[in-house]
């Protein structure tokens, strides 16, 4: 064959194999033969796999996870920037991934999470305040764990983070701190919110006894509407005041409910929680993930990432169960221990496996709302350990 081709060309005076060989080497596949960009389309398949086959967080997995393949095809250029020496325009995940890097998405996000939100169990129950704080222990536990075995200021606070269960502040602490760690904190971060209802139970039941599952707790009563009015307006006034770095974390959830409860912006309230969310998450999670090339992603560093901040989800739990035991002794056995794990900010998955595992001990137990009241609070809570963390390291 090679011999034929070769005639051909004498004869036509075209370097055919020249011209398949230039051809070839314009494909992506000529640059296959750099290891990191197989391994990242690997991986970019799998989480494909747990975002649609085992349901992981799929809403902002799958396209963190397409994201990823999109931005490790060779020569795609899909997250180049524009360049005037020859002509090129940029990408498209460039331009989208500037929503990122500029810090806009999270806060749009942080609004949409506000416009969902229902703060009357807190309200009812302020006291579900101290549980939500107290799960925020988990977060500093790991910071100091962190730089004990190595890790920076800046890498150990964007780690920590994560123990919040809060994708858009660890989102938002990163890109503040040390972008380059992004897609794995968004990654690990997305992952353990998923894994909620696999990892909390045996926590659950290493840190509370039988008769503290079983206890019930009375009916919350019924929050006025001039509270949840005035409840965004104060928060924002009391925690931008005292940690202004949260201004936009806390500013943009707080309107987003504030958008809510007030009855009167019915129509912004629907926008912001789906078209607005849903377009956002799109574009957040394409841009996450397409910043995870392989170079930057491939590391050491990022295995310790994801190693060190199942650490801090694990140890925020035990810090709002050991609250909630503190609560229960003090209260004379009026709390249950157990909605002390939803004191992290996955709302509600935090708040439903306080309600199956509490109903596995006790069938008349109906926690939901009673933990809902520490897992709205943990939205707060890890903004303002944001904020903290932004004010002492962001420079």
């Amino acid at each position: 064959m090679t011999f034929q081709l070769l005639e051909a060309s004498q004869e036509t005076g075209i370097d055919i194999l020249g011209a398949l060989k230039d051809m070839i080497e314009k494909t992506g596949f000529a640059a296959f033969d750099k290891w990191q960009y197989p391994v990242m389309l690997v991986i970019a398949c799998v989480l494909i796999y747990l975002a649609v086959g085992k349901k992981y967080e799929p809403l902002l997995l799958l396209p963190i996870a397409f994201g990823m393949l999109l931005a490790n095809l060779p020569f795609g250029g899909i997250m180049d920037p524009p360049s005037d020496a020859n002509g090129n325009v940029g990408g498209l995940l460039y331009y989208l991934h500037l929503g990122v890097e500029l810090k806009i998405f999270p806060c749009l996000i942080f609004m949409a999470v506000g416009a969902m939100t229902d703060f009357g169990p807190m309200i009812a129950n302020p006291i579900s305040l101290l549980l939500g704080a107290a799960a925020q222990g988990g977060i500093f536990l790991v910071f100091i764990l962190a730089r004990l075995i190595g890790f920076s200021n800046l890498d150990a606070a964007c780690t920590a983070i994560i123990g919040g269960a809060d994708g858009p502040t660890a989102i938002y602490v990163t890109v503040m701190l040390n972008p380059e760690l992004l897609p794995a904190i968004a990654i690990a971060a997305y992952s353990y919110m998923a894994l909620i209802p696999l990892i909390q139970p045996p926590l659950m039941k290493l840190c509370t006894t039988k008769a503290e599952r079983r206890i019930e707790m009375k009916q919350l009563r019924e929050v006025s509407k001039t509270e949840k009015i005035v409840f965004p307006v104060a928060v924002s006034l009391l925690v931008i005041l005292l940690i202004p770095d949260t201004a936009p974390l806390i500013g943009s959830l707080m309107f987003g409910n504030l958008i809510r409860e007030c009855g009167v912006t019915e129509r912004l309230s629907k926008t912001l929680q789906n078209e607005l969310c849903n377009i956002v998450t799109v574009m957040l999670g394409l841009s996450v993930g397409a910043m995870a090339s392989g170079t930057n992603f491939l590391q050491l560093r990022t295995l310790e990432i994801i190693v060190m901040g199942l650490c801090a989800f694990c140890f925020a739990t035990v810090c709002g169960l050991l609250g909630g035991k503190l609560l229960c002794k003090l209260t004379r056995g009026k709390i249950n221990p157990l909605i002390g794990a939803a004191g992290v900010s996955a709302v509600p998955m935090a708040a439903r496996v306080c309600q199956k595992v509490g109903q596995q001990e006790n069938p008349r137990n109906f926690l939901l709302m009673h933990a809902m009241g520490p897992n709205v609070a943990g939205v707060i809570g890890s903004a303002v350990a944001a904020g903290f963390f932004m004010m002492t390291f962001g420079g």
